[in-house]
């Protein structure tokens, strides 16, 4: 298995809504995407935050399903959403578990 971890970061133009609108629109790719066995997202309540506001985080059964997942056009929705709500920076790390 395959967890992909997406740290993001927002101008302070972003509203809280807008990140729990994101929150909600990622949790809804599950069913559009093929091989993922979970995919979780929440506002980042960490101290220590460095100012990523959001993680993002997906489980998938195989390297093959990550590969499908970027160009997804469900998943380009919800990246297209993050960059007009807003954002700064973003930091991606993909592990074997």
């Amino acid at each position: 298995m395959i967890d992909r971890i997406i740290l993001v970061k927002f101008g302070e133009q972003t509203t809280q809504e807008q990140l729990e609108e994101i929150v909600e629109r990622f949790q809804a790719l599950k069913q559009h995407l093929s091989g993922v066995i979970e995919v979780n997202a929440g506002i980042n309540f960490s101290d220590n935050n460095k100012g990523y506001q959001l993680v993002l985080r997906v489980r998938f059964e195989d390297k093959a399903a990550l590969e499908a997942y970027g160009p997804n056009p469900h998943h380009q929705a919800v990246a297209a959403l993050i960059r007009e709500y807003g954002r700064e920076d973003s930091v991606a790390a993909n592990i074997e578990v």
